[in-house]
């Protein structure tokens, strides 16, 4: 490794950590190791690997505070959140822990013997992480992949290595076999690349950009390498007139600034019907005006700052001075600091209503009726999330099946749970993470026949 990687507390701009970048020579070796290790454990007994995992997860459970603290200070999370994502790596690794020994095979009836089939691991397995949740996402492709009999390489994102190093660190304390989970910082374009491009990996786990997404999936085509992507989004909030407003309202602002809005199921095209338009409002703008922005270590924070001076940047080139917009408050001096923003008034396809801005930002469009909702809705690439609001349970079930988006929440906006599927339409992903069907992902279908005639 000849590189190095600066990570900066976003709320300060003071450099945290300095860490050495991987090269395509670190990639080319960890893979060897890897796959070694992976023969191994995949011999293992199916206990001793569940048993294994969840071992994993109770160090990672005695190590919450500690990774919530080096999430503040190398990602900007607010404390609160961080404690939930690391409880949520926990949570991942026990769920994929029970599947180990229900990863079974069928039996299907044939004639002249008996026919079955096997799950078998893939190999090694790249996961790429992102930055705006580290912890978590880095989880939800490690966890089933192990439990599945593979071995994974996590390359995390550029900014925020510090949790996924010591996550790695943690498995060995708890035992699992040396290279199997190994975690290489580095850059996208030398071992992001590096990691795609190696013919020794077998699948591509990538959550991030469209855009990125779309170079790895050509990468991957031309050795037919598996990839599960989980890209962009530009969720909609649908609220319909009958809602209960003063709880949509009340809603909507953590909807889209939690995690400073760099969320790619963040609801940040709020569509509400032209009759409820001006209350809700109202309603809302309170709500934009009281959050409460600053440090993120702080327990009272809700909001704090984005990632780096590259995302605000890209953050305040969508506000533009002509639009009418709504807005909270933020500190002043050091940091990524951008405050709570709602725009009214805009056109349903100008940038900050089309394109995802991917911060503190959301737009408010009004709609006629029902068909006139899932059109908007439907008017974009992205197919990730969405919420609608209705008090109407016939109009909550015909406006779920018609938008299209990977993860619908009614009167709520809750999109990802551990234990249920999690991905996107469109142009917002492919595959699925997560949920009971998790580890079958990481394996191929073996067919046997086995013939019974002498």
């Amino acid at each position: 490794m000849s590189d190095a990687l600066e990570v900066l507390n976003p709320a300060t701009e003071e450099i945290v950590a300095v860490v050495p970048a991987a090269t395509r020579d670190d990639v080319d070796a960890a893979v060897v190791r890897a796959a070694a290790a992976q023969r191994i454990w995949a011999a293992a007994a199916p206990a001793d690997r569940a048993r294994l995992l969840r071992r994993f997860a109770a160090v990672v459970d005695g190590h919450i505070e500690e990774l919530a603290r080096l999430e503040v200070r190398g990602a900007g999370h607010t404390i609160g959140n961080a404690r939930w994502e690391a409880g949520n790596v926990r949570d991942v690794l026990d769920f994929a822990a029970g599947g180990v020994e229900r990863l079974s095979g069928r039996q299907i009836p044939v004639a002249g013997g008996i026919d079955v089939t096997f799950l078998e691991p893939l190999g090694v397995v790249g996961v790429i992480a992102p930055w705006n949740f580290p912890m978590p996402i880095a989880a939800w492709g490690l966890a089933p992949a192990l439990a599945a009999g593979n071995a994974v390489i996590l390359k995390p994102a550029e900014t925020t290595p510090l949790t996924a190093l010591r996550l790695a660190e943690l498995a060995l304390e708890a035992g699992l076999p040396e290279h199997l989970f190994q975690v290489l910082p580095g850059r996208g374009t030398v071992a992001g690349d590096a990691l795609v491009e190696h013919p020794g990996v077998a699948k591509i786990v990538f959550t991030g950009s469209t855009k990125v997404g779309k170079q790895i999936m050509a990468k991957c085509a031309d050795r037919v390498k598996r990839v599960t992507l989980e890209l962009g989004g530009k969720s909609p909030n649908i609220v319909f007139a009958d809602a209960d407003l003063e709880a949509a309202a009340a809603a909507a602002p953590m909807s889209f600034l939690d995690n400073t809005g760099q969320d790619c199921c963040a609801r940040t095209r709020i569509l509400v019907q032209r009759s409820a338009y001006d209350r809700f409002l109202e309603l809302l703008a309170p709500g934009i005006e009281n959050v409460v922005v600053g440090d993120p270590s702080d327990e009272k924070t809700q909001m704090g700052p984005l990632i780096s001076r590259v995302q605000l940047d890209r953050v305040r080139s969508y506000v533009t001075d002509d639009l009418t917009v709504i807005r909270g408050t933020a500190p002043e001096g050091p940091g990524f600091w951008y405050p709570p923003t709602l725009v009214t008034g805009v056109d349903p396809g100008a940038p900050v209503a089309a394109e995802e801005v991917f911060g503190p930002v959301a737009v408010v469009l009004p709609f006629e009726d029902e068909e006139d909702a899932v059109r908007l809705a439907n008017a974009t690439e992205y197919g990730l999330a969405g919420s609608l609001w209705t008090r109407d349970i016939g109009r909550a079930l015909r406006v779920s099946r018609a938008v299209a988006a990977g993860n619908l929440s009614v009167n709520s906006h809750s999109s990802v749970r551990y234990w249920t599927p999690f991905g996107g339409y469109k142009q917002s992903g492919l595959g699925r993470e997560l949920g009971p069907d998790a580890l079958a992902a990481f394996t191929e279908t073996k067919n046997v026949f086995i013939s019974t005639e002498a």
